[in-house]
């Protein structure tokens, strides 16, 4: 059967008991040599490959996952999508992000399921309003699209917040970006390893980097070193999320970053009741509601660093009060499932994008608990950087330079969660 999905292909395919249809992708035995190799297969990683095949025609491209494709962060996330940053060089970056999601299915003929129902996020306080005032204001300036909410709009666009009068926590308005939404992270993975694979990139799974491989004389990379054997590369992308550091450790040298465990939770499946993203910086909850009904729930990250992709009762504990505060029905409701991504923050929570000190080694990684909603526009400026051993205009800001020259992009504000 084709592998071109349809409308038709859909009624062929049920028509035939849905027993012919194609491998969506191969699982190629390892080359010894590529001219790129990229360590990571999520949203990132396979990005990446995608339009190193696609865009600059690197055919000979392979993707290293030592699990298997979804297994990782894309896989462990709450599926939000936003552009609500503060900076010019985050807003432009998240903005266009947000637009190729917007044409995400078209590009990749897959579904991702982009649910634009907005997102709102509410001040509980006088200070709290002005601080909101004044990032949309700067937001506007750099134009994302937020606009300030009052009590009263805030209560139609989701009347099951808590606004009642003994309300500890009274909501006094909010600000609303009517583009943000939610995407299914596994057709974001599925549908970019799809593509990535009909375009030539070989997609190798359970395969484990464990060394690098250097020129002695240049210090350029090689190759590495793999569960599965040794693998030559003319030039290697990282994109690991929060195991980052340890690549960059093989390498030879350090990175600003560190590791934290970013739980979320998923609720038993209800009818619709939520149809926007609803979020409370003070409380630190966040919540939307999926399409198979469930409440995808998120806080904070954890407060000390770890690589354990497991939640913990305290988590669990202070993100299940924020939310009953926050939407007090939601008390009656049963957890479902639980679990945590390992995320990477730099000082100033923003990526870190580009080259690094090791010749042919190339940075995809920091992003805190933003790199679910910039997969798209990640990997088409990451697959530029490798390609042409220049990082893309809409990176520059993000380079390891910058904390040598103090050039922070401090988006603490917008990382819309603490660590």
């Amino acid at each position: 059967m084709s592998r071109n999905y349809s409308a038709l292909a859909l009624l062929r395919g049920a028509l035939g008991g849905n027993r012919n249809w194609d491998q969506a992708w191969r699982s190629p035995e390892p080359r010894a040599h590529y001219d790129a190799v990229i360590v990571g297969g999520g949203g990132h990683g396979l990005a990446t490959a995608y339009h190193l095949a696609k865009t600059h025609g690197m055919t000979n491209v392979a993707v290293l996952e030592k699990g298997w494709i979804g297994g990782g962060n894309t896989g462990r996330n709450t599926t939000i999508v936003r552009s609500d940053y503060y900076y010019p060089q985050s807003a432009a970056f998240f903005n266009h992000s947000v637009s190729l999601y917007e044409k995400l299915s078209r590009e990749l003929n897959f579904n991702i399921m982009f649910s634009q129902r907005g997102m709102l996020t509410v001040a509980h306080s006088r200070g709290e309003v002005d601080f909101q005032r004044r990032l949309v204001n700067g937001m506007a300036l750099n134009g994302i699209d937020m606009e300030m909410v009052t009590p009263d709009q805030a209560r139609k666009l989701c009347p099951i917040m808590n606004f009642g009068p003994e309300a500890r926590y009274p909501i006094l308005g909010g600000m609303l970006q009517r583009r943000a939404g939610t995407v299914r992270h596994d057709a974001v993975v599925w549908g970019y390893a799809r593509a990535a694979d009909r375009v030539g990139v070989d997609i190798i799974q359970n395969c484990g980097v464990t060394g690098i491989d250097r020129d002695p004389a240049s210090g350029a990379v090689t190759g590495v070193q793999t569960t599965r054997g040794a693998i030559g590369c003319g030039k290697l992308g990282v994109a690991v999320a929060g195991h980052s550091t340890m690549l960059a450790d093989m390498a030879g040298f350090r990175l600003p970053l560190r590791s934290y465990a970013l739980q979320a939770f998923v609720s038993e499946p209800l009818k619709p009741v939520l149809d926007v993203v609803a979020s409370s910086a003070l409380l630190g909850v966040y919540v939307s509601q999926s399409d198979k009904g469930g409440l995808v729930i998120g806080g904070n990250a954890d407060a000390y660093a770890s690589y354990a992709q497991r939640g913990n009762i305290p988590t669990a504990e202070a993100v299940s009060a924020a939310l009953v505060e926050f939407i007090p029905s939601f008390s009656r409701v049963k957890m479902l499932r639980q679990w945590a991504g390992i995320v990477d923050y730099a000082h100033d929570s923003s990526p870190v994008l580009g080259l690094s000190p090791v010749p042919g080694l190339y940075l995809n990684c920091g992003w805190g608990g933003g790199g679910f909603k910039a997969i798209p526009a990640g990997g088409e400026t990451f697959a530029h950087t490798i390609a042409t051993g220049t990082p893309h205009p809409l990176i520059t800001a993000f380079s390891l330079d910058r904390f040598r020259d103090l050039a922070l992009v401090d988006e603490a504000a917008a990382a819309g969660i603490e660590h």
